[in-house]
């Protein structure tokens, strides 16, 4: 099958209202000063994916619903910018927004404006069948309403990926993911037992490979039966916003495997692109280069740790590595 397409993200188009805060939890107050100031962009979950996958030289195409609106066009001038197709069906409720508060040691709270998306939302079915009929691989992020283009992507026999973020192991709304997807991220933070969830992606799902970050800790990769730990790479730069991390480290990870790369070593991808990201300021987005990304690999393995056994409970902390 010919291909134009090696990634096609779908959903995850918005914008992001940076703000600054002293702590988290905000100290309760009347009001708060807040420097250096109040930024909004463009740049959610699959934007940040499609930014990550296009800078490391993969042909990318971005689908989603957007809003004629100020925050549409944002997103529009951000695939514009780096050269990202995109293809925008209109949505009258307008583009997803959300609020991040983020606190000096880069952990963040994010409020998202649920009022940008309906229950009958869809992307037409036809034009998901003819993206995907010209793609290697689709990531699907778990917005509204890319569950119901699931069937058709395997119907047009291309690898899919998913990412289920915070997921705690029982809310139902991810499980369509979790089990249609051929390769599964997922972040460690809402799990009291992380190799259980993962391992139960890989017995209800079609999922040979699942992922779960671990912040500091790196990463641990279930793939052929096989739980193993994998380290966290040192970030480049003083650590400013974990927003993003897990994006970088999906895109990283497919960069990778996509390439040919066992799963072990793309994981390696994955933290180095995850520690990068953490360097960036909330205001800005910005995907690793691959020479940078190289490098950063190289480096772990010349610190001759290639992977453990992991313990019996992953710990789950700050997303700094992805």
């Amino acid at each position: 099958m010919s291909t134009e397409i090696d990634v096609l993200v779908l959903g995850g188009a918005g914008v992001d209202t940076i703000v600054p805060v002293p702590e988290l939890p905000v100290p309760f107050a009347d009001s708060h000063m807040i420097r250096p100031g109040i930024v909004t962009r463009a740049g959610q979950s699959g934007d940040f994916v499609a930014l990550g996958t296009s800078a490391l030289g993969l042909r990318t195409h971005h689908l989603d619903l957007l809003g004629d609106d100020p925050e549409g066009d944002l997103v529009r001038a951000l695939h514009q910018e780096h050269g990202i197709g995109l293809t925008a069906v209109p949505q009258p409720l307008g583009t997803k927004r959300a609020v991040n508060l983020v606190g000096p040691d880069g952990r963040r709270l994010s409020l998202y404006d649920a009022t940008r998306a309906a229950d009958t939302d869809r992307l037409p079915e036809a034009t998901v069948r003819a993206l995907a009929g010209v793609s290697r691989h689709a990531h699907v992020v778990i917005t509204q309403p890319c569950a119901q283009a699931l069937p058709a992507l395997r119907e047009a026999g291309v690898t899919i990926s998913t990412d289920l973020h915070d997921w705690d192991g029982s809310n139902p709304y991810h499980e369509p993911f979790a089990h249609q997807a051929d390769l599964v991220f997922l972040s460690s933070t809402s799990l009291t037992d992380p190799e259980r969830t993962m391992r139960r992606i890989t017995e209800r799902g079609r999922a040979r490979i699942v992922v779960a970050t671990a912040g500091a800790e790196g990463a641990y990769l279930l793939a052929d039966g096989e739980l193993t730990h994998v380290p966290a790479a040192a970030p480049p730069a003083p650590v400013v916003d974990s927003n993003g991390a897990g994006d970088a480290f999906a895109a990283a990870f497919l960069y990778a495997w996509l390439n040919g790369t066992p799963p072990h070593r793309s994981a390696l991808h994955g933290t180095v692109a995850g520690a990068y990201a953490c360097t960036i300021p909330s205001t800005r987005a910005a995907g690793i280069g691959r020479e940078e990304l190289s490098a950063g690999v190289a480096g772990l393995e010349r610190s001759g740790q290639p992977g453990s056994a992991p313990p019996s409970a992953p710990p789950a902390t700050r997303p700094c590595a992805g």
